[in-house]
């Protein structure tokens, strides 16, 4: 009697995927934006081979990104399945072939095994992938003369997975693939149209078109950041932005001018709550946006009671979100400018995570964002009062023909006026052009 046939189901593949499954390169490096469909092409060359009766190992950053490629994997191969180890992670088919995962976070991932082929997955967040590669996976592909496929979206110019993409490009056993998240024909257009009006251009490039950014994941800009640092301004506070602390983090003030420049700088850790809240009612003067998330919103309360001139400004992901790109367009844009030392370290240290709910922005585990939430807080208190008049008197060294004046504040307030043609000489000063700054 015929043995009945085992139907194991896959996934239909768009032409983007067939293109990279179709290559004959023995190692490849796949560099694509979210939701291109990497998980898919994973998954088909995972089961195509081990249903070849081929031995194939899976690699992925962390347990909780094995998880889903794991049990979609178990899910349709169990028709084909001789044992499935849940602990070991491990499927072993009637036709002899088998698939294993691993953590990478594990430099030992893999040692000691023979694989046909290895996957590694979410490339572009694996720790030392260089080194996993060279000493732990490469020689697992040795006695079979296996081949590898990595697949991943950037982070960055200087991650080991934009060197292998390099090597790549090189050709020889090696091959090279990008393409964008519009390449998926089931993500809506007007989803991607929508990020891209969102998101910072770098982001956008990094995110959903496979480009790596030259800052890595640091959504504000390295350059646009070392170009913001000044002196402290003399002018006066218009807006405070207050983040307060919690745990080890520090409790954190920064006042801002009218032209965006901070003015005030306040930080201090472990006081007395009632002590904390007295210093910063003394020190608030001018209106100020404060955290009112979890115990945020009871310190925002009380200084309300107090007199304090603030309002509260919960984080939910997409308020924080708005708020850290608004930062970084400010930045970007030269309109803000920031004191050197520990708000400018914060700044460089700053990173983001494209989610499923959006762009994630957090300090590295371990270091502190206090600075970049107040001073986000403050230009988005700043931001609500638009055009700020200079105060009445006389102006002083506002002639570009006068040997002190300051060229690179004349350029601060050209685009914070929104002017893009090139001003006439004491625009400031002089003519009908002087009326413009109301507009």
């Amino acid at each position: 009697m015929a043995t009945a046939e085992i139907v194991v189901k896959r996934r239909r593949m768009h032409p983007g995927q067939i293109r990279l499954t179709s290559s004959k390169a023995r190692y490849r490096v796949a560099m694509f934006g979210r939701r291109w469909g990497k998980n898919v092409v994973a998954e088909d060359e995972a089961m195509t081979r081990a249903l070849n009766g081929q031995a194939v190992g899976w690699g992925e950053p962390s347990y909780k990104y094995l998880l889903e490629p794991w049990r979609d994997l178990c899910s349709r191969l169990r028709p084909a399945a001789k044992h499935i180890s849940e602990q070991e992670k491990r499927i072993e088919l009637v036709t002899g072939g088998l698939i294993e995962m691993w953590t990478l976070d594990n430099p030992d991932a893999g040692r000691s095994r023979a694989y046909d082929h290895f996957i590694v997955n979410e490339a572009g967040i694996v720790r030392g992938l260089m080194a996993l590669w060279e000493q732990a996976i490469r020689p697992t592909l040795t006695d079979r003369a296996g081949s590898a496929l990595f697949l991943g979206t950037p982070k960055g110019r200087t991650h080991d997975f934009s060197l292998l993409f390099a090597k790549a490009e090189g050709g020889g056993d090696w091959e090279a693939f990008r393409g964008p998240t519009a390449e998926n024909p089931y993500i809506p257009r007007s989803e991607i149209a929508a990020a891209k009006r969102e998101l910072p251009p770098a982001i956008f490039a990094q995110e959903y078109e496979g480009i790596p950014a030259d800052d890595g994941g640091n959504p504000f800009g390295l350059d646009a950041i070392r170009e913001s640092v000044g002196e402290l301004s003399t002018d006066p506070v218009v807006c405070w932005g207050w983040d307060f602390a919690r745990a080890q983090d520090f409790l954190v003030g920064v006042g801002l001018d009218r032209l965006y420049r901070v003015a005030a700088f306040h930080r201090w850790q472990l006081k007395p709550w009632g002590e904390s809240k007295a210093l910063v009612h003394q020190l608030t003067k001018a209106p100020a946006w404060g955290d009112s998330t979890g115990i945020g919103d009871v310190i925002v309360e009380d200084l309300q009671r107090m007199g304090t001139p603030m309002q509260g400004y919960k984080f939910t992901p997409a308020s924080k979100q708005q708020l850290m790109e608004r930062l970084a367009a400010a930045l970007q844009q030269g309109l803000v400018k920031i004191p050197d030392g520990v708000m400018r370290s914060e700044l460089e240290s700053f990173g983001f995570e494209y989610t499923a709910h959006g762009v994630r922005y957090s300090a590295p585990e371990g270091l502190h964002d206090d600075c970049v939430m107040a001073l986000a807080l403050a230009v988005y208190g700043r931001d609500q009062y638009g055009h700020i008049p200079a105060p009445p008197g006389p102006v002083v060294n506002d002639d570009d023909t006068h040997p002190g004046f300051d060229f690179a504040q004349a350029e601060r307030k050209r685009r914070f006026l929104g002017y893009e043609e090139e001003a006439p000489r004491g625009w400031r000063n002089k003519g009908p052009a002087v009326r413009l700054e109301d507009e």
